[in-house]
């Protein structure tokens, strides 16, 4: 538990500190644009390869007790839940409609479709740490950029028909092969057979 724990700390401690413009803006004084960015992705990557290695070692463990069973019904939502999530992820990269929908803020509108759903659909302590911290944190951070006026990567860049169309086809396709292969190899739980 406690490399899942630290591996949070990380990677959404590293993520907290846009919500605060100044001291971003202190950190990037201080230690330059570069070495700001180098240090933020490096801590990042770091705080998700050690969320990995420790949800993969809690999840199933002595310490990883069930805490509900989830509802039969909780799985046919996390599967139609997870489409439009996957969409967002994309929105997040393609201008498109659909991102200014959400308020321009399509990854964290994603995140929070995808933590709620595993939540659901999972019911142990491990998921209730690994996806409950992820859920608070989009929480916070959607509520924060709302009040600081901030978007994502394509800030308030106009949607387009084609940038639609990139974010439907991509979003299904990702949601297709998560189905099919990646969830299996990614977390050893099949999603069909």
């Amino acid at each position: 538990m406690a490399l899942l724990i630290i591996g949070l700390v990380l990677f959404l401690g590293t993520h907290s500190v846009p919500m605060s413009p100044a001291l971003k803006q202190s950190l990037v004084t201080r230690f330059g644009e570069r070495s700001y960015k180098i240090a933020f992705w490096s801590l990042s990557g770091i705080g998700l390869l050690l969320i990995a290695i420790g949800y993969g070692q809690f999840r199933g463990s002595s310490q990883d007790v069930q805490l509900w069973l989830p509802a039969t019904w909780s799985r046919d939502v996390a599967y139609a839940l997870m489409l439009p999530a996957f969409i967002l992820f994309i929105a997040t990269f393609a201008p498109s409609h659909i991102g200014k929908v959400v308020g321009g803020h399509p990854l964290l509108c994603g995140v929070i479709l995808w933590a709620m759903t595993h939540i659901i659909a999972n019911g142990h302590l491990a998921g209730v740490f690994l996806f409950g911290a992820f859920l608070i944190w989009a929480i916070i951070d959607l509520i924060s950029a709302i009040q600081r006026g901030a978007f994502g990567p394509l800030g308030s860049k106009p949607g387009t028909l084609k940038g639609d169309i990139i974010v439907v086809a991509g979003g299904c396709a990702i949601y297709a092969i998560m189905l099919v292969w990646a969830h299996r190899f990614i977390t050893g739980v099949p999603l069909l057979g």
